[in-house]
């Protein structure tokens, strides 16, 4: 993708993308960089993805398997569902990564942190002089239909943050139960949000098929967009995604009249690979100019060009890596893993060990995947991945 505009008449949105190793000077145009959709160390992920991930590597399929069969032994069933890593940054590091990478630009920094299904890191963020104005966001799991989407929500009013908090995961309880029912339920509460003139909602990585439903997803995906209608403000490119389906949902907001936008969703040490270009002095201000004047300009940073594979591997490699300068209780990688103990109970796997350290075996393959993230294993993560980069390898890594 160039520098373009994508407009439809009918909503007269107008949205550009430029990326940093090609445009540079399109930073000089605008005074205020937004990071949107980042992740914190009180939001929970699932260990499914990273142990998918790693049994593709040599050798280690037969480390995890091993595992398997001695924690059934054990009475403790491994269950990466349930179990799941925290991001390794507290909130503040979080968000002086985020805003620092806009500095540097030369621009003001507004940064919305959105963590799974809680606002606890920027009400937190709120109590800290230097980021008092960040506004309260979240990533909603959202369940319609047969699939589950993750919106932002950022800028909730404060004063209703936790009534909506308690909203939400009273909504995703009952989904388990209900169907048409909580389609409606859903639209209803997307509605009363965006009666909120301050409030954005943006579906992020829209076509990424997460929870693993097939095409039934794309078929939903079409149907909540126009069932929702203007209540979604605009559709994320996302950051961590690789660039043809960045390229496939540009198009998807070109044929549904929607305006693009930038979510980094970083989870690891590096900073989210776009931001919005603006220059609105507050993100209330940032809001209005999606919401009202429909005009949004994604910028893509230097280290979106990097390989899909190579990049998803660094950042997923925080989950089994230690920082010896963090906080007591929180530099071991297992310190901030968890895992359900015999009695179901959600608890760090560093308090699960028998010997209180982890196994040999599994430290050894810890140490050979660590090893990984500094000589680079991106042909066979190309294996464990088959045919996501083709695109970028035939075209050339990046946003062409």
């Amino acid at each position: 993708m160039h520098a373009q505009s994508i407009q439809t008449q009918s909503m007269q949105t107008q949205s550009r993308i430029t990326s940093h190793w090609k445009q540079p000077h399109a930073t000089h145009e605008h005074t205020t960089g937004v990071s949107l959709h980042s992740h914190t160390s009180v939001s929970e992920e699932t260990l499914g993805f990273i142990h998918a991930m790693f049994v593709a590597l040599p050798g280690l399929k037969r480390v995890f398997d091993f595992y398997a069969q001695c924690s059934a032994k054990c009475g403790v069933t491994l269950d990466f569902d349930r179990a799941n890593w925290r991001p390794p940054l507290q909130p503040k590091m979080a968000y002086d990564l985020e805003s620092r990478q806009i500095q540097r630009l030369g621009l003001n920094s507004l940064v919305s942190i959105t963590d799974h299904d809680t606002i606890e890191a920027p009400m937190l963020l709120r109590t800290v002089p230097s980021s008092r104005h960040i506004p309260v966001s979240v990533e909603w799991s959202a369940p319609f239909g047969q699939t589950i989407f993750h919106l932002g929500i950022h800028n909730i009013p404060s004063r209703d943050g936790m009534e909506w908090m308690r909203r939400m995961a009273t909504f995703t309880a009952e989904a388990a139960t209900t169907s048409l029912a909580t389609d409606r339920k859903l639209l209803s509460m997307l509605r009363e949000l965006h009666e909120s003139p301050q409030v954005l909602i943006v579906f992020n990585h829209p076509l990424w098929d997460l929870h693993k439903v097939g095409s039934v997803h794309v078929t939903e995906m079409q149907r909540f967009l126009r069932e929702a209608g203007r209540c979604v403000h605009a559709i994320e490119l996302n950051g961590l995604r690789h660039v043809r389906e960045n390229r496939e949902t540009a198009q998807l907001a070109k044929d549904t009249g929607h305006l693009v936008i930038s979510g980094g969703d970083r989870h690891g040490l590096e900073p989210n690979a776009n931001i919005n270009l603006t220059s609105a002095a507050s993100f209330t201000e940032f809001v209005e100019e999606i919401r009202i004047d429909r005009v949004s300009h994604v910028h893509f940073m230097n280290q979106y060009q990097e390989r899909w594979e190579q990049r998803i591997f660094r950042s997923t490699l925080n989950a089994v890596t230690d920082f010896p300068d963090f906080m007591p209780g929180w530099q071991r990688w297992d310190e901030r893993a968890f895992h359900p103990d015999r009695d179901g109970v959600m608890r760090p796997l560093a308090e699960l060990w028998p010997s209180g350290h982890a196994p040999r075996l599994l430290m050894g393959a810890i140490k050979l995947v660590r090893l990984g993230g500094v000589r680079g294993l991106s042909a066979p993560l190309s294996l464990a991945f088959p045919g996501v980069n083709r695109e970028e390898r035939e075209l050339g890594v990046g946003m062409e």
